[in-house]
């Protein structure tokens, strides 16, 4: 690739943000500029010089969209920029909604001639690669991921939008073999019930199928810290050869490492085939800057 990737930020929270520092590392890639809900406000003093504008169509000759939006969000922001033309990267979260995701956007991207990478942040996304190679070298077995402790970025985001809360942290705490705790940090509305807010936050997808527990505090922002991590194990058999044992650590800041693996994807997005694609679709070495050979070389 020898010329600059031209990538437009949809979305300026965390995520967006430490995109914006990753870009700004990355000698292949050039900012077209950012997507933001209220472009016309006074913006922070890191956007001084860079176009901020209301949607996608405002900016020119876009390569890739990079959807730092929630969740809930990425299939509209998707379908709207693969129907311009530009591939879009995205770091959709609901584990049991991505084979739905990938086929619908699938069709958009195959119409328009241009690429989407789904579910690409770390988990999923560099996490599903990790677990994708356990499989192929231990074909027979159990795989367990223990994420955190950590504040989970995705489940943090959707207690934001529940009717009621002002401001939450959601972190997981893991209990082992792959069972999580949730525990919900909120300031609540004034004038709302606690025991309403609390049973809607319990009921939401994200907190049905965990053990969750939900406390009303003052101030929640004296609690966050954007640390998180994984420990993932792969124990079964090679072949015949019984008690091989796979491990894989890694302690990370969430939203920085949810960015750079997006950056990572856009490489590959603007190298593939019309489609949709999740991360273990992907040969690795397109993640990678320049030349395949040079990392042929320095890998292998």
């Amino acid at each position: 690739m020898n010329k600059k990737v031209k990538v437009a930020i949809v979305g300026y929270g965390n995520i967006g943000k430490y995109t914006l520092e990753a870009i700004k590392q990355s000698e292949d890639f050039s900012l077209a500029g950012i997507v933001r809900r209220n472009p016309n406000e006074e913006q922070p003093q890191e956007l001084a010089g860079i176009p901020v504008v209301g949607s996608l169509g405002a900016l020119k000759d876009v390569d890739v969209a990079l959807l730092c939006v929630p969740t809930r969000s990425v299939e509209k922001y998707a379908v709207d920029a693969l129907s311009r033309g530009v591939a879009t990267v995205d770091t959709f979260d609901i584990h049991g909604d991505i084979l739905e995701l990938r086929r619908t956007l699938n069709d958009v991207a195959c119409k328009h001639k241009t690429t989407a990478v789904i579910a690409a942040g770390w988990d999923p996304g560099s996490d599903s690669v990790v677990r994708t190679m356990m499989e192929a070298i231990v074909p027979r077995g159990i795989t367990y991921t223990n994420f955190g402790p950590g504040m989970s970025m995705g489940h943090t985001v959707a207690v934001k939008a529940i009717e009621g809360v002002e401001k939450a942290l959601s972190m997981t705490i893991p209990v082992g073999t792959g069972i999580h705790r949730r525990m919900v940090y909120i300031e609540l509305k004034e004038g709302y019930s606690a025991g309403e807010v609390i049973q809607r936050i319990k009921e939401d997808d994200y907190f049905k199928h965990d053990e969750t527990h939900v406390l009303i505090v003052d101030d929640v922002e004296a609690l966050i810290d954007m640390g998180h991590g994984v420990h993932m194990t792969r124990k079964g058999v090679s072949g015949a050869t019984h008690n091989q044992l796979l491990s894989f650590d890694m302690k990370i800041n969430n939203p920085a490492l949810t960015a750079q693996v997006m950056i990572c994807a856009a490489r590959a997005a603007v190298r593939l085939s019309s489609g949709a694609y999740t991360l273990p679709e992907i040969a690795p070495i397109d993640l990678l800057p320049g030349d395949r050979e040079q990392w042929i070389k320095k890998l292998c």
